[in-house]
């Protein structure tokens, strides 16, 4: 039996890693800042963490904070792996991360550089935004009668399930580097989407795409987030509202 911790194991990609795990009979600790026993901020690091890390053979690093820290958080647990002398670090990215000048983008691009740095046997991962992003998105801009969305941009959201099962994989394995990204099975445009969603809440919206400005948006644009090569996912963005909000009730 090996035992695995997995950061921001509370969220949704982290609690279904370490379902997974549990269920194939590991030992999985979860950290994140407030789940006891190993309640952690890792931007502070501190005796906690060391905590955590003692005795684990792999981590599986899902904690991120769009809000910025990551490269600090990275580092604190990247100390505190070397002092435990943990096998295997695990880490999931994002698609794009190094095209998408997106300040979130870059730091999880950085991250990437300290987890390969790291003297560590490592692994990352790089998947496509999860269906529920998307339906976020959408949940705000139909709030107005009309939806504006950015024009000339595609996705290719995927099903956070599937992720977990990989990166459950994984970290079961010996350490790979980079391995291939994993996309969702659709690259769609926004538009369709957000129509998608617009059927299955039951509301009506007139959508508009609208011309915005900038790098990010530029990359966005050029497709630079997407991998329609590696479309591992199976799960479609209908499949998952179907499973979220089956029928709606117009507004």
């Amino acid at each position: 039996m090996t035992t695995i911790l997995v950061t921001g194991g509370t969220g949704t990609l982290g609690r279904l890693v370490a379902e997974r795990l549990r269920a194939d009979g590991h030992e999985v600790r979860v950290l994140s800042r407030h789940a006891q026993p190993y309640a952690v901020d890792l931007r502070k690091g501190g005796a906690g963490l060391d905590a955590a890390v003692a005795g684990v053979d792999t981590i599986v690093h899902c904690a991120t904070a769009p809000g910025g820290g990551d490269e600090e958080a990275a580092a604190h647990l990247i100390a505190a792996a070397r002092r435990a002398d943990v096998r295997h670090l695990v880490y999931i990215s994002i698609v794009g991360v190094d095209r998408v000048p997106l300040g979130y983008y870059r730091t999880k691009f950085a991250v990437e550089g300290l987890v390969e740095e790291s003297g560590l046997g490592w692994t990352v991962l790089r998947a496509t935004q999860f269906h529920d992003l998307p339906a976020r998105l959408f949940g705000i801009v139909s709030k107005a009668p009309v939806m504006l969305l950015p024009a000339r941009v595609k996705d290719q959201p995927v099903e956070v399930a599937e992720v977990a099962d990989r990166l459950a994989e994984l970290a079961l394995g010996a350490p790979a580097g980079r391995v291939p990204d994993m996309g969702g099975p659709e690259v769609r445009t926004l538009d369709s989407l957000a129509r998608a969603y617009l059927r299955a809440t039951g509301r009506r919206r007139l959508v508009v795409s609208v011309p915005l400005w900038g790098k990010a948006y530029g990359g966005f644009r050029s497709g630079g987030h997407l991998t329609p090569g590696l479309a591992a996912g199976k799960g479609t963005f209908e499949e998952y509202l179907g499973r979220r909000f089956g029928g709606g009730q117009k507004v």
